[in-house]
């Protein structure tokens, strides 16, 4: 069972991302501040559900939520920052966004760092730990996909109606074939011989 708060007195926003690993695409953040003694039988680390779970699931956390919010930061801030710094950008956006000011963050991670001033945790394995973790990895994860989808719609090839931008077969095979987009990250080893895709 996963727990409502980790401290009563405090207005808490849950916050997670989704994207890091990928090749292509932003990285998304979402804060999430449930109620404190919210339940949900199906509510979970979103990697634990099926997609239409995580879809009916994101419809409830809108509902219920006091507030959420979600974050992104494209791949060329990626480029720039590196994936880890533009992470914790994209969860600042999503925080900043809140309409309720919380006081203290829950992060999902072993490692954060903030240019805002509110008190934070980080905890590993917050998503199946904590509801409002959860429900930030849920908002982040279905909006990220809905993204990409759309973004395959201007870029077919690549596999990210499926991928997401993950590095499958289908990706990798669109690189080597069509080579890179303005959606890719280009600090990130594309293919496993970066040299064959970008000659001088």
């Amino acid at each position: 069972m996963l727990k409502s708060y980790f401290q009563k007195e405090k207005i808490e926003a849950g916050c997670d991302e989704a994207g890091r690993g990928c090749l292509a695409g932003p990285v998304v953040a979402a804060a999430v501040i449930l109620p404190k003694k919210y339940r949900h039988k199906v509510l979970n680390d979103s990697k634990q559900l099926t997609e239409k779970q995580r879809l009916e699931v994101k419809k409830d956390i809108v509902k219920d939520a006091i507030s959420w919010a979600v974050g992104v930061a494209s791949p060329r801030e990626i480029d720039d920052i590196n994936i880890l710094n533009a992470s914790y950008l994209a969860m600042d956006r999503a925080v900043e966004k809140l309409k309720v000011a919380p006081e203290l963050l829950l992060i999902d991670g072993n490692r954060f760092k903030t240019s805002c001033d509110i008190p934070f945790e980080c905890i590993v394995k917050g998503d199946a730990k904590f509801l409002s973790i959860a429900a930030a990895s849920i908002l982040a994860k279905t909006y990220r996909d809905d993204l990409m989808r759309q973004l395959a719609l201007d870029f077919p090839g690549y596999g990210w109606d499926t991928n997401v931008g993950y590095p499958t077969n289908a990706h990798r095979e669109g690189l080597r074939e069509m080579g890179s987009t303005p959606h890719h990250r280009m600090s990130f080893q594309l293919l496993p011989s970066q040299l064959e895709l970008f000659p001088d």
